[in-house]
C-alpha cells in the first residue's frame, strides 16, 4: 500500500533540514582521533565545542528493494591545516553502494577501498552528484567557506559501519596546501607534524 506521506519529502537545500525531522548533530567533541593533528585538535577544541555536522534521515520503509535517504550539513572550518568532516564510513551491507548529490556550497568526498590501498578525492558541490561504490569508505569534507548541504541516497539494508573507521581511520588526509584541497598521505603528513606514524592505524 502506497502511502502518501512516505512519498513526498520537502526540505530546506540551503539548511540541510527537512521540517518536522529533528537533526542527529555532531559536535567536534565528538570526532577526537578523526583529525591528524591531535594538537591542533586539542587547541580547537579548548575554545568551544561547535557542531560540525547535522543530518536528518528519512526511512520511508525497509524492504529488500526500499531506498533510505539523508540530508546533511557540514560547517566549514579547519583542524590545523585539515578540513572539517564526516567521521567516515563503510556500509555495514559492503555491497551497497550510495549517490551523494550536492546542493549548496563546496566540498569534497575522500573514498577508499577496503584494503587501504587506494584513495580518491571527488568534488562534491552543487549541481554535482558523486557515485560510491559498494565496500568503499566514504568521508565527506566540507572545503569552502559556507555550509555544504548534500543529499545522501542508499539502500535500506545498507546500514552504517563507523568502527572500522574509528578502528584504523583513512589512509589519507586532506588538507588546505597554497590554498587548495590536497589529498596527502596520512603517514607523511603526520610525520611533516612531528606526531610521528603512530596515530595511523592503517594496516
Amino acid at each position: 500500500m502506497l502511502l502518501a506521506a512516505h512519498l513526498l519529502t520537502r526540505f530546506d537545500p540551503h539548511t540541510g533540514t527537512i521540517p518536522g525531522v529533528g537533526e542527529s548533530v555532531r559536535r567536534l567533541s565528538e570526532l577526537a582521533g578523526y583529525f591528524a593533528d591531535e594538537a591542533a585538535y586539542g587547541a580547537a577544541l579548548s575554545k568551544g565545542d561547535p557542531i560540525v555536522y547535522a543530518t536528518s534521515g528519512a526511512e520511508p520503509a525497509a524492504g529488500a528493494g526500499d531506498l533510505h535517504y539523508a540530508l546533511a550539513r557540514l560547517m566549514p572550518g579547519r583542524i590545523g591545516g585539515e578540513y572539517y568532516m564526516t567521521k567516515g564510513h563503510y556500509h555495514a551491507w559492503r555491497p551497497a553502494a550510495e549517490v551523494y548529490v550536492g546542493l549548496s556550497g563546496s566540498g569534497a568526498m575522500l573514498l577508499e577501498d577496503e584494503a587501504g590501498e587506494e584513495s580518491s578525492l571527488v568534488p562534491l558541490e552543487a549541481n554535482s552528484i558523486v557515485y560510491v561504490p559498494g565496500a568503499t569508505a566514504h568521508r565527506t569534507i566540507n572545503t569552502g567557506a559556507t555550509p555544504l548541504v548534500y543529499l545522501g541516497v542508499y539502500p535500506a539494508a545498507a546500514g552504517h559501519d563507523y568502527g572500522a573507521i574509528a578502528t584504523r581511520n583513512f589512509r589519507s588526509v586532506v588538507v588546505e596546501v597554497n590554498g587548495q584541497p590536497t589529498l596527502l598521505d596520512r603517514r607523511e603528513y603526520l610525520a611533516a607534524l612531528g606526531q610521528g606514524a603512530g596515530a595511523y592505524r592503517h594496516p
